[in-house]
């Protein structure tokens, strides 16, 4: 699943993702993911951080609640060490933007074999 409200990022995941072989879902707003009843159970959330209704680490932190397992990524330009520490606290990984080579796709194979 990629979440992300700049249409263009979201778009360009979608395709990266899709011609490495994976299904994606896209959404543009969190009330747009959190709404969705039909999530798949095996999955892994790509989620920009800087969303303009919530971050993209409140966004996971929602979607566990309702979840008992949820594999995230989260993706921004500017990581500061606020954010890392964040998302290293509920075993976030990050990745910067924009996604160079296969730093994507190689954080979902790493985080899956973790889950």
């Amino acid at each position: 699943m990629v979440l992300d409200d700049d249409s263009a990022v979201r778009n360009s995941l979608k395709f990266s993702l899709e011609t490495e072989g994976f299904e994606v879902r896209d959404y543009a707003s969190a009330d747009e993911l959190l709404d969705d009843d039909s999530l798949p159970a095996l999955s892994c959330l790509i989620v920009d951080y800087h969303m303009p209704d919530m971050s993209g680490l409140d966004v996971i932190a929602k979607l566990r609640e309702k979840r008992k397992r949820l594999d995230a990524i989260l993706v921004t330009g500017h990581p500061d060490k606020s954010i890392r520490e964040r998302a290293a606290a509920v075993g976030v990984p990050v990745v910067e933007k924009v996604v160079q080579g296969s730093a994507l796709t190689d954080c979902i194979q790493t985080v899956s074999e973790n889950a």
